[in-house]
């Protein structure tokens, strides 16, 4: 079998595949840059929360936290690290009615699920954080475990890792052609001239996902979108900064000694997934100034560097799109993770390749996130993307 695309959900595919005892096939992952200069995996945030809109979402959620304090057990090897895990929580803040409503059912569905998630009033968010303008706030919603951030480029290098040792084939090479027959792929073409015919294809390219879905003849919802990340120095706020998501769409939290903000830019719409120009105005006309307005002691700081990464973003309902193409049933997607693949790459990996395998999900039944809600128009909208 193949996978094309080695960022952090092929190497997950990869190495839950490589690892399963019932596997008694040969694994190759086909990876276009493996420098990852400008790949999803490698410009993320790196976080993990709970505070999803959907109940599969938060289930993936609690799995990627225990896998995470699980770590060296999971991987079976002595040398394996412990990850880092910084949980001081994600905090959203709602400023209007509609906003404090949803944060109210998001928190019931939550903590139904096992999520450690409070809701905090705008005088409680003032005695516990003091360093938060709370004026214009209705509501806040703090989640008190499993929440923050995490190294996942040691998970990432651990699933790459293992699953070489496993005997998983890494190729430097990236698929030009997808050759189908039959309703099925039969073989791939690389820019190297090399031809592949894998039994099965999984789909892992990120924000290419659609381009590699159309060599199939295949429609994809999926498009790269510009994402913006500022580290700066700012004034010690006394305690951690929760990953703050504030009511003007800026998110900003507790990144080592410093700080860590993002957002969108002024329109959020897809690029070539090889733009990852910078816009100086995002920051001067719209992120400081929303940081200063929120924590007052962010009016003075020092920005030291900033990055663009992508968004496979899926424009039916911003979820993961997973499983068997309906008109291509060996070749299986594993997309549109609309920034959430990171966090989602150890439940996903695992249930990619019990499918494989086994025929059907057997840990966790990720089926509501189904790629044929496509063709049936039938989105599971995640209103709880950042």
């Amino acid at each position: 079998m193949a996978i094309i695309g080695g960022g952090i959900i092929g190497a997950s595919v990869a190495w839950w595949l490589a690892r399963d005892p019932a596997f008694t096939g040969t694994v190759t992952v086909i990876e276009r840059d493996p420098s990852y200069e400008f790949a999803s995996t490698t410009h993320t945030n790196s976080c993990l929360r709970q505070q999803f809109g959907t109940e599969i979402n938060v289930l993936i959620s609690r799995f990627a936290a225990a896998f995470i304090r699980g770590f060296r057990e999971w991987m079976e090897d002595d040398e394996a690290p412990d990850i880092p895990f910084h949980t001081f929580g994600y905090l959203y803040l709602a400023a209007t009615a509609p906003a404090a409503e949803a944060l109210r059912a998001a928190h019931a569905l939550q903590t139904r699920l096992g999520a450690g998630t409070r809701l905090l009033s705008s005088a409680e968010i003032a005695a516990e954080y003091p360093f938060y303008a709370t004026d214009d706030l209705l509501l806040g919603s703090h989640g008190t475990r499993d929440e923050g951030y995490f190294d996942g480029a040691t998970v990432f290098d651990w699933f790459r890792r293992k699953s070489k040792n496993l005997g998983v084939r890494w190729l430097s090479d990236e698929v030009t052609a997808i050759e189908t027959a039959a309703g099925r792929v039969t073989a791939l073409t690389l820019a190297s001239g090399a031809r592949l015919s894998p039994g099965w294809i999984v789909n892992a390219s990120g924000p290419r996902a659609a381009r590699t879905a159309a060599m199939a003849g295949l429609a994809l919802p999926v498009e790269p979108r510009k994402r913006y990340t500022y580290c700066f120095d700012a004034a010690d706020l006394g305690q951690p900064l929760p990953l703050t998501i504030d009511p003007s769409g800026i998110h900003v939290r507790q990144d080592g000694a410093g700080y860590m903000a993002g957002c969108a830019p002024w329109t959020d719409g897809p690029v070539d997934p090889g733009d990852f120009a910078e816009d100086p105005s995002l920051w001067e006309d719209k992120v400081w100034p929303a940081l200063a307005a929120r924590v007052p002691a962010f009016e003075r700081l020092r920005l030291r560097r900033s990055w663009v990464g992508h968004y496979a973003w899926n424009t039916l309902d911003q979820n993961a799109l997973l499983g068997p193409h309906p008109e291509c049933p060996n070749l299986l997607a594993a997309n549109g993770f609309s920034g959430h693949g990171l966090q989602q790459a150890p439940a996903v990996g695992r249930g990619i390749a019990e499918l494989i395998v086994h025929g059907g999900y057997r840990s966790l039944d990720l089926s509501p996130l189904s790629i044929d809600r496509v063709a049936a128009n039938r989105p599971l909208l995640e209103r709880a993307v950042i």
